[in-house]
């Protein structure tokens, strides 16, 4: 609910704050007083574009805020996904700078136009006769049949339900798509998956073939140097563990004299130890070490595949081809089994299609049963607004397309005349019949939903005094559960507002500017005097603009 409007530098405005309340308000003021001044400020806020032809001083920012009681909407969802403070009384402000940069916030968080606008559009619904083609839309059609029907569990089930169906729906022509060239690509694949296979692809494989390779290319010096440490050991005139010998003796000997000397015993006794142990291993190493050309070969020949895989793949470390070829292994599992993965995705798609279909149905069921009423009580309440031979044929038929609403084409038809042929709303109604068709469903639809508010922007002109007044019922019976505003030239509906606004122009030296104030009774009276008989009020006309007053 929109509670209160300040709009600063503003067109013809030069300041204006105003507070509203609950229920129907009218607003009235003579042509061109700047009703449209006031509708176009109130858009600016609900995140229409602007330029800089909305600046009375072009030197000076031009400032548009609303206050909204949001606490009826449920729009904490919203807030929370735009990262905005949620509060019950919400500001909405857009500013609009002589530079013609434009800035929006809300509750003084900056914001896109895109998301001002679309709070905007769950706060205000602005109408008029030229924005009643949404009615003569399937999608705003049905969004009336099935806030009748009470389908708004049934239809979130359905979006769940052709999300699920869409989802199997894309990996199934993935998966066609895939076979297009799964042929060649197995064919290739394949044969890389081969090549690495007959590779000795192991965590340390590569360090381990380079040096043994690296020992095998020098076995010669390798038998010399382990000869020679084997003769420095054993040689038996100078070789160490002949010494070693005559040096454990002594310091055996020794070891009898003190600590200090069985400590030496002990140093000497494990260097003996060690040295032995040095000596056993040389041995043993030589005897291990012989020339294996054909070994070499098949090193060589394996390292040598390991550096054309790392080329190939454009690798350097057998962990990343160990990584390609599981890659590959799950490709060719893949291409192999691809018929079995497309038949189980079919079938898959088959059973989400049986599920979808059946919500659909049951969207259609409660459709098709609301349609009657639908139909009769537009009818008797056309009736009431001057168009006794308007009649609907309206029918819901089973789609060939599954649609983000259920699977149905909706035929709306309409004729305005008695025998006439029935036809789509926006090739028959006229512009006048659509306004008061609109209303109508308007009014129907405020009794299942919880709808913005709504402003009516001159969508009585051209009806005559009782249609007017009936519309103007209309719209004070929905003021009962919302706000509603109607700018309004027709005394009988600006009469049925609990609130009456004038807007009005002033000029002050050279300048002028548009204003508007709320009326108090006797204001209101000579409003609306004036709206019945002209700037000269009559006795008769004043009598009238009361009587109007005291039948609300």
């Amino acid at each position: 609910m929109l509670t209160k409007l300040s709009i600063t530098n503003y067109a013809l405005i030069d300041a204006l704050e105003v507070s509203f309340g609950a229920g129907f308000t009218t607003i009235t003021g003579e042509t061109g007083a700047g009703k449209s001044i006031l509708l176009g400020g109130l858009s600016l806020v609900l995140g229409k574009r602007a330029d800089l032809s909305s600046l009375k001083d072009k030197t000076s920012k031009c400032i548009i805020e609303g206050q909204f009681d949001v606490g009826a909407y449920g729009l904490q969802a919203f807030f929370e996904q735009h990262d905005l403070d949620y509060e019950n009384q919400s500001i909405l402000r857009r500013e609009i700078l002589p530079s013609g940069k434009s800035r929006a916030f809300v509750n003084d968080t900056p914001v896109t136009l895109d998301i001002l606008s679309g709070l905007g559009t769950r706060l205000v619904d602005v109408h008029s006769q030229h924005q009643t083609m949404q009615l003569t839309e399937q999608e705003f059609q049905f969004r009336v049949i099935d806030a009748i029907g009470g389908n708004g569990e049934l239809l979130e089930h359905y979006a769940g339900q052709l999300g699920s169906y869409k989802t199997l729906q894309k990996e199934l022509e993935d998966l066609l798509a895939f076979e297009a060239t799964a042929t060649k690509e197995l064919d290739y694949n394949s044969f890389l998956l081969q090549e690495l296979e007959k590779a000795p692809l192991k965590e340390g494989v590569l360090e381990a073939l380079e040096e043994e390779q690296e020992q095998l290319s020098n076995v010669e010096q390798l038998l010399e140097l382990l000869a020679q440490g084997n003769q420095l050991m054993n040689d038996e005139q100078l070789g160490m563990l002949t010494g070693l010998s005559q040096l454990q003796q002594t310091s055996q000997k020794l070891s009898g004299f003190g600590k200090q000397y069985q400590s030496l015993n002990d140093r000497v006794q494990s260097i003996a130890l060690e040295l032995t142990d040095i000596a056993t291993e040389l041995q043993d190493l030589g005897e291990d070490v012989s020339v294996n050309p054909q070994r070499l070969a098949e090193v060589n020949a394996q390292l040598q595949l390991l550096y054309d895989l790392f080329k190939k793949h454009q690798t350097t470390t057998v962990e990343a081809l160990m990584a390609i070829k599981e890659e590959l292994t799950e490709k060719v599992d893949v291409s192999l089994n691809l018929n079995d993965s497309i038949q189980t995705k079919r079938e898959a798609l088959q059973k989400q299609e049986k599920a979808l279909n059946t919500v659909a149905d049951s969207i259609r069921e409660r459709r098709a049963k609301i349609l009657p009423q639908l139909k009769e009580r537009l009818e008797t309440e056309l009736a009431n607004l001057g168009m006794a031979s308007a009649t609907f044929e309206i029918e819901v038929k089973v789609s060939k397309d599954f649609k983000t609403n259920g699977k149905d084409d909706l035929s709306f038809l309409f004729s305005a005349n008695k025998g006439g042929t029935h036809g789509e709303l926006k090739k028959v109604a006229s512009g006048g019949e659509l306004s008061r068709i609109m209303l109508t469903i308007k009014a129907i639809l405020a009794g299942y939903e919880n709808l913005p508010t709504l402003m009516f922007d001159e969508i009585d002109t051209g009806v005559s005094g009782e249609i007017s007044n009936k519309m103007g019922g209309i719209m004070q019976q929905m003021g009962q559960h919302m706000q509603v505003f109607s700018i309004t030239h027709l005394p009988q509906v600006a009469a049925r507002g609990a609130s009456q606004f004038k807007v009005y122009k002033e000029t002050l030296g050279e300048s002028t500017s548009t204003s508007m104030r709320k009326l108090n009774a006797e204001e209101r009276v000579a409003e609306l005097a004036e709206m019945l008989g002209g700037k000269t009020l009559s006795e008769s006309a004043i009598t009238h603009a009361k009587e109007l007053l005291v039948k609300q």
